[in-house]
């Protein structure tokens, strides 16, 4: 014959079935809360780092375009230096050393002395925030992501260039510059307004003030016509056509995966 539950035993389960039920139903209570919060907080952090990637893009793209500006303006620079160094080296093979005229001074101060319109100091403020900060991480576009990797390992290129650059200058063009210089022009010519400005605007004017090589007696027209060579084509040049070019070119397409990816202008 079958045992029959008492009234106080059947209590006692329907009370503990109730317990649980409570307990599963908080506990999925609270799980759905931790886990929406967790979505909430993800989405909160992807969407600040979204208005941060944003700000970055801007300022890097100001940072790019200004530099782009720059380094067009110092192309022309080398190429204008490049053209007087041509035209002081056909000079010193077979010009008399005793001649003189406007069109003389001018390459001369150009191939001699001309530093500031050629040397390319890129703006690496933001780029340096991206690779120091990890805040890289933030532009997900794997292109880009290359892109930038490429225009820091150039610009490195460019400043390793422009070392060899000053060393040939320092060490084989500015003692020529010392020598032969006519310091008289040189003052008469740099008096008020700032260095190349006053030397374009005396280019520009039917202004003209003598100019006399010093020193034509220790002049040693095969020594200074190699150096100038040097300077010109293992220098300048290569540096313009090489390092420049490349920085040039990621520069562009750079700014055009800013513009692509976050819509700029």
């Amino acid at each position: 014959m079958s045992k029959l539950k008492s009234p106080k035993s059947s209590a006692k389960s329907f009370s503990l079935s109730k317990n649980w039920k409570k307990y599963i139903i908080e506990f999925l209570l609270l799980f759905v809360a931790v886990f929406l919060g967790f979505v909430a907080e993800n989405a909160r952090e992807g969407f600040a780092e979204k208005q941060q990637a944003i700000e970055l893009a801007k300022s890097f793209y100001e940072e790019l375009k200004n530099d782009s500006i720059a380094i067009a303006a110092k192309v022309e620079g080398r190429i204008r230096k490049e053209r007087a160094i041509e035209y002081m080296v056909a000079f010193f093979k077979d010009s008399s050393l005793n001649s003189t005229s406007k069109t003389l001074s001018i390459n001369f101060i150009w191939a001699m002395t001309a530093r500031t319109p050629i040397i390319f100091t890129p703006r690496t403020v933001v780029l340096e925030q991206l690779k120091s900060s990890g805040s890289l991480r933030y532009f997900k576009n794997k292109e880009l992501q290359k892109l930038i990797g490429d225009l820091s390992v150039d610009i490195d290129y460019i400043k390793v260039r422009q070392e060899y650059e000053n060393s040939i200058f320092y060490n084989y063009i500015e003692p020529i510059m010392v020598r032969h210089m006519d310091y008289d022009f040189q003052f008469k010519l740099w008096q008020g307004n700032g260095i190349f400005d006053r030397l374009a605007e005396y280019e520009s004017s039917s202004e003209y003030i003598p100019f006399h090589l010093s020193q034509i007696d220790k002049l040693d027209r095969e020594a200074i016509s190699n150096a100038l060579g040097y300077y010109h084509t293992n220098g300048l040049k290569s540096t313009r056509l090489i390092p420049f070019k490349k920085y040039i070119e990621i520069n562009a397409a750079t700014l055009s995966a800013l513009r692509k990816e976050y819509d700029l202008k």
